[in-house]
């Protein structure tokens, strides 16, 4: 539980990629941020965390008890299941900013630090980080909100371990660094990658209260299912699922835009990490659904974005019930709340699969059992055909 992971093995990959980064300014940005900067944080990050055993011995009692994990396809709502279950005080998550501090020291730190900003500094750190945060996400709010106060994916713990796949939003790595096929590796690698994560958690619980359930989303995740429940047999998992048509460019362009983002960058290892992305998201769609049928017993629900878009509180009532999860008089009316403002909500935008080398007939032939179960098709049809009526109020949260 004192020990902090690093992929030695993935940072040496790093280190050999970014020689090879055409445009010297950003090569030399990277060779900095991955051969001195991670490095020194992840040092910072190991004595602190050897630290968090002595300096707090309750954490020794610390235990996981039945943690729930949001997974899907990345743009598929996990984020919105995800923000709407957190409102309910029975669950744990992690924000932006604590994902990237793991150690409990550093998180006690920060506490006494915003402690003393509000109290003496008249919370000019305050107002210092608000600014900082415009710059790192403003380029990004307009597809995925975030924020150092927001909760995100537990993924981020990960990266300065060198083992997050929030790493090819820096470099289209993906044809050369895989972050997605956990279950793959050898079995000891896949121990100590998720009892790191198991020990993260532990500490967050130890801040926001033991008796809690800690409550995770990762899109990413879907490759290890079966590693999630080796070190969590008791785990529940919500998997949603929405239209490919819509979330394979959704995420594309997310990507895409995140690496325009980096500056001048080789157009073939962009195509290259397109495609690899394209045959994981066709993964992504199946693979959670096959290791959890090996699992019956696992309580799982299985949710459609369709029906979290337009009537969340039934929608999260039925996850709720799935998993065995009790349900306050208090959270339900908040749901209630959410519920209204669906109709005042702004609609998503929508991508071309053209733009990214994609057709409708691919994606509907690898996905064709899914395409069946969740009548994917009638989506298709109604957004072809005509309109036929004006003043549509239906929006959606995303």
């Amino acid at each position: 539980m004192m020990r902090f992971y690093f992929d030695f093995a993935t940072w040496h990959k790093f280190r050999e990629l970014v020689a090879r980064v055409p445009d010297e300014k950003r090569r030399v940005s990277l060779q900095r941020l991955i051969g001195r900067t991670i490095p020194l944080r992840a040092a910072g990050h190991a004595v602190c965390y050897f630290l968090d055993g002595i300096l707090f011995p309750g954490l020794w009692g610390v235990k996981v008890k039945a943690p729930v994990f949001v997974i899907g396809h990345a743009r598929s709502g996990t984020t919105l299941a995800h923000r709407l279950m957190c409102a309910d005080p029975q669950f744990s998550a992690f924000k932006y900013w604590e994902l990237r501090l793991p150690a409990l020291l550093e998180k006690k730190v920060v506490h006494l630090l915003a402690w003393l900003d509000s109290h003496m500094l008249g919370k000019r750190l305050a107002t210092r980080l608000e600014a900082w945060e415009d710059r790192k996400f403003g380029h990004m709010r307009q597809i995925h909100k975030m924020g150092l106060n927001m909760p995100e994916e537990d993924d981020l713990l990960l990266y300065d371990s060198c083992a997050s796949g929030f790493w090819v939003t820096k470099l289209p790595f993906m044809g050369d660094v895989d972050f997605f096929h956990t279950d793959r590796r050898p079995a000891d690698e896949r121990r100590a990658l998720m009892g790191f994560y198991r020990d993260c958690v532990r500490r967050q619980l130890y801040i926001n209260g033991k008796d809690r359930i800690h409550l995770s989303k990762n899109p990413a995740w879907c490759g290890r299912v079966e590693s999630i429940l080796e070190v969590f047999p008791d785990a529940r998992f919500v998997v949603l699922y929405r239209n490919p048509y819509e979330t394979i460019p959704s995420l594309l362009k997310l990507l895409s835009v995140s690496w325009k983002h980096q500056g001048n960058l080789d157009p073939e290892k962009i195509r290259e990490s397109i495609r690899t992305m394209v045959s994981l998201s066709y993964e992504t769609y199946l693979y959670p659904l096959q290791v959890l049928a090996k699992h019956p017993l696992t309580p799982q629900a299985v949710v459609d974005y369709r029906e979290l878009v337009a009537q969340p509180k039934r929608a999260v009532e039925k996850i709720y019930a799935d998993l065995g999860l009790e349900m306050t008089d208090e959270f339900r009316a908040s749901l209630q709340r959410e519920q209204e403002k669906t109709r005042k909500h702004e609609t998503e935008h929508r991508y071309s699969l053209a733009e990214f080398g994609l057709n409708d007939s691919e994606i509907r032939e690898t996905l064709g059992p899914l395409f069946d179960r969740f009548n994917w098709d009638a989506d298709e049809t109604r957004a072809k055909a005509p309109a036929t009526a004006v003043g549509d109020t239906t929006g959606g949260l995303a």
